[in-house]
């Protein structure tokens, strides 16, 4: 496996204590604390990541996020597996990590220039840049425990990028920042992609990740569950969240082996699949099924994800669910939309479930995702297109 950063095999396990014993009775009680649960924050972990990628890394809190860039920054070993990075690392995972709050700005830009592996005269060089991108000229000679949460990661951010890193792992710090500042950090970002920097950025900013990232990696419970084009990794980011959500509130379980979508397809009027089509058009999303055991009350369900990876639409047919289908039964279903969405790059997806006789819902199979793209008026924008007209009145 080549690449700048190499993960093979990664799993990170924490021991964690049911009683936490007071001081004074730690020395006595300590022998018998043996209550302890052993967690996986990461498991089967590969990856890799070339030079000039930009990665982003998604998944709901407690997905293994921050512990995968802890790993990679060298702030955490791994239980098992092998963590490789090649080249200057700079990580930005943490507001003011690398900062010693009574010294001032100035006196912080040397030591967390020094940390990333610069020389006092290269600082010396970048140090106008390095204020002038934090834009904190008037409070680089104060402390940095009087900063704001936003003026840390502007000045962490600046030395950071002036390191010319060839690995740069941003967390989740730049939320804090205003718009402006953002939009300036994704284009820096950009610019040291471009230079053959790797990098891997941890969001839960879908718009951010999707504006930057090609690849993007969704973990979810301490796992990989998909790899790939950063739509896609929207879209199955979603499907598992709102799998998740149903199933902890009990309305729905996943039940495998009952039936597979063999087909998943958009056709357009013609019955013609495609992957492009005007705004407006009538189109048929259609999914082909094989059951392998009897299913009384068969229904599909439709939801199509805006180009920033939030559901703009959601239905289905549990209400007036379909004729039973007979183990060893193959049939199509057909759900028929209007494409009514201004330009942009959606994501449709379709899952088969069924009604139990206590009215329960199961999910018994849910295809990748199908990747769509809208032609639309060049002045219209929004999530839908609602065919506004103008006119001029006398």
């Amino acid at each position: 496996m080549s690449g700048s950063i190499v993960v093979e095999g990664v799993g990170k396990q924490y021991v964690k204590y049911h009683d936490q014993p007071m001081l004074a009775h730690a020395l006595v009680r300590l022998a018998a604390r043996s209550r302890t649960d052993r967690l996986w924050a990461l498991r089967g972990v590969d990856l890799r990541i070339d030079s000039g990628e930009c990665v982003g890394v998604v998944g709901r809190n407690g997905s293994g996020k921050s512990t995968l860039l802890q790993l990679l920054g060298g702030i955490t070993a791994p239980t098992e597996g092998t963590v490789t990075v090649y080249g200057r690392v700079a990580p930005l995972i943490s507001v003011g990590v690398g900062f010693h709050p009574e010294l001032t700005g100035r006196d912080n830009v040397f030591l967390n220039g020094t940390i990333l592996g610069m020389s006092r005269r290269d600082i010396e060089r970048r140090f106008d840049a390095i204020v002038d991108f934090a834009e904190i000229d008037d409070f680089i000679d104060t402390p940095v425990k009087f900063y704001s949460s936003g003026m840390q990661v502007r000045l962490g951010f600046a030395v950071a990028v002036q390191a010319d890193p060839q690995v740069l792992l941003v967390d989740e710090v730049l939320a804090v920042g205003d718009f402006a500042f953002q939009m300036k950090c994704l284009k820096r970002i950009d610019e040291i992609r471009t230079s053959g920097a790797s990098v891997l950025l941890v969001s839960h900013n879908l718009s951010m990740v999707e504006r930057l990232c090609r690849r993007t990696v969704v973990l979810h419970e301490g796992t990989v569950r998909y790899d790939g084009p950063t739509l896609e990794a929207i879209s199955t980011l979603h499907a598992l969240l709102d799998d998740e959500a149903q199933v902890q509130a009990g309305a729905v379980e996943v039940v495998p082996n009952v039936a597979d979508v063999t087909e998943f397809a958009i056709c357009n009027g013609s019955g013609t699949p495609v992957n492009a089509t005007p705004t407006g058009e009538r189109l048929t999303a259609r999914v082909s099924v094989a059951a392998h055991r009897d299913i009384e009350r068969p229904f599909v369900g439709l939801t199509i994800d805006g180009p920033r990876g939030d559901a703009i639409f959601h239905q289905g047919n549990r209400s007036r669910p379909f004729p039973p289908l007979a183990a060893g039964e193959r049939r199509v279903y057909e759900v028929t939309w209007n494409a009514q969405m201004p330009t942009g790059t959606y994501g449709v997806r379709m899952h088969l479930g069924s009604i139990a006789a206590d009215d329960k819902i199961a999910i018994l199979s849910e295809p990748a995702p199908v990747t769509l793209f809208v032609q639309g008026k060049l002045d219209a924008h929004g999530v839908i297109d609602v065919e506004a007209d103008f006119a001029a009145g006398d």
